[in-house]
């Protein structure tokens, strides 16, 4: 039966094309990014319903997990939402960069569902044996691990090994978690919680320093955009970097906070002059791209509410997690993905108009959760109510358009017949 493929404003796609399970798990980017959309509104919806109804009275004891819903929130928001992110960036990215085979198929549906059966051990916890549901949820990480070992050796590069020793410290923490929570060792399980946020922002510290400028270098070139082009300093890039990578290690040793402060303010110091120079203003005519400016801008906050948290009681610690949290990993993973399943179904780079309202919201939630308890104290319930409802339509609106896209074939740029 002939297949027509049709040119439109999106791409180009067939119009007998439907969504298919071998179409979304062709690429490792496909369930893990519609999985981490998926997860993030569903998991912010669970956790505004038990606050609702805490607040109201109620018991919150239908959210059936082992320790307090505090701690699963965090969790799943770090090693759940994050974690999928995580994969679908790294299964998508180590393959270009080794020339390796990228995980499809069987292997890749084994993959997901280690992520996915974490996440019912995770929420089923209060009801299983103590130890199963850590037995489950410590799986997913060191299986993505071994499939990025396995394709980065190909290849090896310290640039890109790094992200290796960046899964081992994410694991370790997921590790002390779930130690801590089962009582087996003195590790207060919001602390580690803190840690993982702080790898993370390591990650996209090493990230965003190599799509940010290069993105936005290419975007300004192709559209004739007047003045310098976007910087990098390699001495300031390694140390932004670095001062990063101290600040987290200082958090997962629970240092003392004089210093974990004193790190800190360094680290936001070197960031903010490393984002300065990659011309971000320049790209405000483009979402797609000002919005990887934005992500970053968010870990230069956190840092810089991280050393106030740790050297004054004008901010309390909870907000520089969540600048971190809500802010720098929300918006980046956003941004990512947005863009690179844009790039690998064969489209055109520029975010569709829900999309930018995606942006906009996830900015607007994380604004609320950070800045509403120190602008609005007597309304914080409030504003945090609002903060999470954003939150929540910012991951459906991506989930509901990206749907379509991460589950057809990717599209070809001319039109073609197939017998």
């Amino acid at each position: 039966m002939p297949v027509t493929h049709l040119q439109t404003g999106d791409g180009v796609q067939s119009r007998l094309e439907k969504p298919s399970l071998v179409s979304l798990f062709s690429y490792g980017f496909r369930p893990f990014f519609l999985g981490a959309s998926v997860y993030g509104a569903a998991l912010m919806t669970a956790w505004l319903i038990w606050i609702v109804t805490a607040n109201s009275g109620g018991t919150g004891s239908w959210l059936p997990v082992s320790g307090t819903p505090y701690a699963w929130h965090a969790h799943e928001m770090v090693f759940g939402f994050t974690a999928a992110a995580i994969a679908g960036f790294l299964l998508t990215a180590v393959p270009n960069w080794t020339g390796a085979l990228p995980l499809s198929g069987p292997p890749l549906v084994l993959l997901f569902t280690a992520w996915l059966a974490g996440r019912f051990a995770m929420a089923m916890s209060g009801q299983l044996p103590v130890w199963l549901a850590p037995a489950i949820d410590l799986l997913f990480l060191p299986m993505l691990g071994a499939v990025a070992a396995k394709q980065l050796f190909l290849k090896p590069a310290a640039r890109n090994l790094i992200f290796l020793v960046i899964l081992t410290g994410l694991t370790l923490v997921n590790l002390a978690f779930h130690l801590g929570t089962l009582g087996l060792v003195s590790v207060e399980p919001q602390s580690a919680m803190r840690a993982g946020l702080h790898v993370v922002a390591v990650m996209i510290t090493i990230i965003g320093g190599r799509v940010v400028p290069a993105f936005t270098h290419n975007w300004m070139h192709l559209e004739n955009i007047p003045g310098p082009m976007p910087r990098r300093i390699d001495w300031l890039d390694g140390a932004a970097v670095v001062s990063v990578a101290a600040s987290a290690m200082l958090v997962l040793t629970a240092a003392l906070e004089p210093l974990q402060g004193a790190v800190a303010l360094a680290a936001f110091v070197l960031n903010a002059a490393r984002l300065a120079l990659w011309r971000g203003i320049a790209a405000r005519g483009a979402p797609i791209v000002w919005v990887l400016h934005l992500g970053y801008l968010w870990v230069v906050v956190g840092l810089a509410l991280h050393g106030l948290a740790t050297l004054t009681t004008l901010v309390p610690a909870s907000l520089a997690s969540h600048a971190i949290g809500t802010g720098a990993i929300g918006t980046m993973t956003l941004a990512i993905m947005s863009r690179a399943s844009l790039g690998h179904t064969g489209r055109p780079l520029v975010a569709p108009r829900p999309i930018v309202w995606a942006y906009g919201l996830v900015t607007l939630a994380a604004l609320l959760r950070v800045a509403g308890p120190l602008l609005v104290p007597s309304s914080t319930a409030f504003v945090l109510t609002l903060a999470a409802v954003a939150w929540i339509a910012a991951f459906a609106t991506f989930a509901a358009v990206y749907a379509p896209i991460l589950t057809t074939p990717r599209v070809h740029t001319k039109v073609a017949r197939a017998s």
